[in-house]
């Protein structure tokens, strides 16, 4: 057994970040996402040409994803962590791939 335990800390958030992340950027099914819903709500616009070409919902979902990379390694000890820092780098990475094959 492990004698060293995980503890719920400000690195755990980082796992709830990059699930707010993705819930923010994905559409379910045929409905629009999260992110577009509120984006348009407060007046931002989500795609660049109303509703094709760029969806800059995508690029706002960075704002949930950096923090997150950057709380799991300040706090690699905290419950939660790694694998917010494993996924963020992989969300982080395809958010940037998608956007260089997109130009």
């Amino acid at each position: 057994m492990n004698d060293k335990m995980s503890k719920i800390g400000i690195g755990t958030v980082s796992l709830v970040l990059v699930i707010i992340g993705a819930l923010f950027s994905f559409s379910f099914g045929k409905n629009i996402s999260i992110g577009d819903s509120i984006l348009n709500s407060l007046g931002l616009k989500t795609w660049s040409n109303i509703n094709t070409g760029i969806h800059y919902t995508i690029f706002y979902s960075l704002i949930f994803y950096i923090p997150a990379l950057t709380l799991s390694y300040k706090f690699k000890g905290d419950l939660g962590s790694g694998l917010g820092r494993i996924i963020s780098i992989v969300l982080i990475a395809f958010t940037l791939l998608s956007s260089l094959l997109i130009m």
